[in-house]
C-alpha cells in the first residue's frame, strides 16, 4: 500500500509567476499525489478560499490572493531522484542549450519526459533533480518515450504560458526524421487523416485513422534519402495529436522501422539485423520566438549512434 500523509490546513500567497494561472491548475501542479477528483471536490464544496471567499475552478489567480487549501490526505512523496544515477547524470550531457527561463534537451530514447505507470522518473523528475533551485520546472511539450530529439523544458511559469500560446498559434516549427519501410511517393507532400485516440484498459494508447470522430490532423512531408531498404523522410506535425506521425507513415504503407505498435514487423526484422534496436523516430529540429529576448531560437539535435550507424549501414539509391 502506499503511504499516506495528512496535510494541515495551507494559507499560500500567490507569488508573481502565478498570477493568472486558473486555481484549479494551480492546485493539480501544487498538490502532487492528491487525485485530481478530490481536487475538484473541495473546490466544488467551497473548501478551498481564496481571500476568504468561494471560488469556482476557473478562478484566475491575482497579484496579492491568498488561498487557503484545506487539511488534506495525500500519497506520501516517491523517494527522491538521485542525482548519482548514471540515466540522470548523462541527461547533462543531452542538454543543447540552458538559460535562465528554459531548456533545450536531446531527450534520449528509452526514457520517458515524466513518472509514472510503473517508472519511478522520467525526463523531467531527473532535471528537477539537476537543477534543485528551478523551482518551476515544467514540459513545454512531449515526446514518446521511444522518440530521441529535441525537447522543450520551462524554467517559469510566464515562459511556459508564452511558449504554450506560440504551440497554439503554430510559430513552434519541430521537424523529425524517420526512417520508414519502402520507396516513399513524391507526390505524398502532406498527410491530413483524422485521428482518433483510444486507451486500452491497460492504459495503454492506441491511434486509429478514423474519418468519422477522429480529430482534424496534418503532417507535411519531405525525402531526405532513399535507400534500397526504405526511405528516410523529414515530417513536420502541423496539428500535435498522439502518436501523429508514426500513424500518418503507417496510413501511407510505410511504417516507421521498429515501430513496435504500428511497424512492419518484416523491415522491423531486416532493421534489426543491421543493428537497430530503437524506433527510428527523432526529433531533428525546434525553432521558436524566445519569450524573454524575443529572438528567434533554432536548434538541431544529431542523432544518437545507434540511428546514425543504422543510415550508414543502408544502401543509397
Amino acid at each position: 500500500m502506499t503511504d499516506e500523509i495528512k496535510l494541515p490546513v495551507q494559507m499560500i500567497e500567490i507569488e508573481d509567476d502565478f498570477i493568472g494561472q486558473r486555481i484549479d491548475n494551480f492546485l493539480i501542479a501544487r498538490l502532487r499525489g492528491v487525485p485530481k477528483s478530490v481536487i475538484y471536490r473541495v473546490l466544488r464544496k467551497g473548501e478551498v478560499r481564496v481571500n476568504k471567499k468561494r471560488i469556482k475552478p476557473d478562478y484566475k489567480l491575482e497579484q496579492g490572493d491568498v488561498v487557503r487549501v484545506p487539511p488534506l490526505t495525500v500519497a506520501s512523496e516517491p523517494d527522491a531522484v538521485s542525482v548519482k544515477l548514471s540515466l540522470v547524470k548523462d541527461l547533462e550531457q543531452h542538454i543543447l542549450y540552458e538559460d535562465k527561463d528554459l531548456i533545450v534537451l536531446n531527450k534520449p530514447s528509452g526514457m520517458a519526459v515524466h513518472g509514472g505507470s510503473g517508472l519511478q522518473f522520467g525526463v523531467i523528475e531527473a532535471l528537477r533533480a539537476l537543477r534543485p533551485d528551478a523551482k518551476h520546472l515544467e514540459l513545454v511539450h512531449r515526446l514518446d518515450r521511444d522518440t530521441s530529439g529535441c525537447l522543450l523544458i520551462a524554467k517559469k511559469r510566464s515562459v511556459l504560458t508564452h511558449l504554450h500560446e506560440q504551440l497554439r498559434n503554430k510559430t513552434v516549427e519541430k521537424k523529425y526524421w524517420a526512417l520508414v519501410a519502402g520507396d516513399w511517393d513524391n507526390k505524398v507532400r502532406k498527410v491530413t487523416e483524422p485521428l482518433r485516440k483510444n486507451t486500452l484498459q491497460s492504459g495503454e494508447r492506441v491511434v486509429k485513422v478514423d474519418a468519422a470522430e477522429g480529430k482534424p490532423s496534418e503532417t507535411r512531408f519531405r525525402i531526405l534519402q532513399r535507400y534500397q531498404e526504405g526511405t528516410l523522410v523529414e515530417a513536420f506535425p502541423v496539428t500535435g495529436r498522439t502518436h501523429q506521425i508514426r500513424v500518418h507513415t503507417a496510413c501511407k504503407g510505410h511504417p516507421i522501422a521498429c515501430d513496435d505498435k504500428y511497424g512492419d514487423n518484416q523491415f522491423s526484422q531486416q532493421m534489426q539485423k543491421i543493428g537497430l534496436n530503437r524506433l527510428f523516430l527523432h526529433a531533428f529540429s525546434l525553432s521558436f520566438i524566445h519569450p524573454i529576448s524575443e529572438t528567434t531560437m533554432r536548434f538541431e539535435a544529431p542523432l544518437d549512434p545507434k540511428l546514425s550507424q543504422t543510415l550508414e549501414r543502408l544502401n543509397r539509391k
